[in-house]
């Protein structure tokens, strides 16, 4: 199986092109994450992702346990078996750059390291509001600490 390459680009231009001003797609106007909505190329639509293995920049990091697609809402939540102690984390469906449905694998541009430090998964506050805002707001910084010409 090929690896993805952290250091190049996966069919996501630089949101930063055209002098700041460049747009992302599937993604909000202007290169602004998103991070409740999937990005229209990244293969989602209309998918049942549950079982689907979940790869990171940096290697694997478990299976979708549940996937959500509801508009302007929509996740994925992983169990990362023993990686990180048998934890489920959410990840907004902002972070998933492409899926690969021949291999069953959804590919999201975050390192284990960042997804490791997200804030911890609350089932019971998934659907919280400032649970959702603090969830967002992580993956958005993270998304801006990216350096351009690296894996979106």
């Amino acid at each position: 199986m090929e690896r993805l390459d952290p250091r190049t680009t996966h069919g996501t231009p630089d949101p930063l092109a055209h002098g700041g001003q460049g747009a992302f797609p599937g993604g909000a106007p202007g290169g602004i994450f998103d991070p409740w909505r999937y990005r229209d190329d990244a293969g989602v639509t209309g998918v049942d992702l549950v079982g689907y293995k979940v790869e990171a920049t940096d290697g694997g990091i478990g299976k979708v346990d549940r996937s959500s697609h509801e508009v302007n809402s929509s996740y994925l939540v992983v169990d990362t078996g023993p990686w990180i102690f048998g934890k489920k984390v959410m990840i907004p469906a902002g972070t998933v750059n492409h899926v690969d449905h021949d291999e069953r694998k959804v590919y999201v541009d975050r390192s284990k390291d960042q997804i490791k430090a997200a804030p911890e998964f609350d089932e019971t506050a998934d659907t919280d509001p400032a649970y959702r805002d603090k969830l967002g707001g992580y993956y958005g910084e993270t998304y801006a600490a990216i350096p351009p010409g690296t894996a979106r």
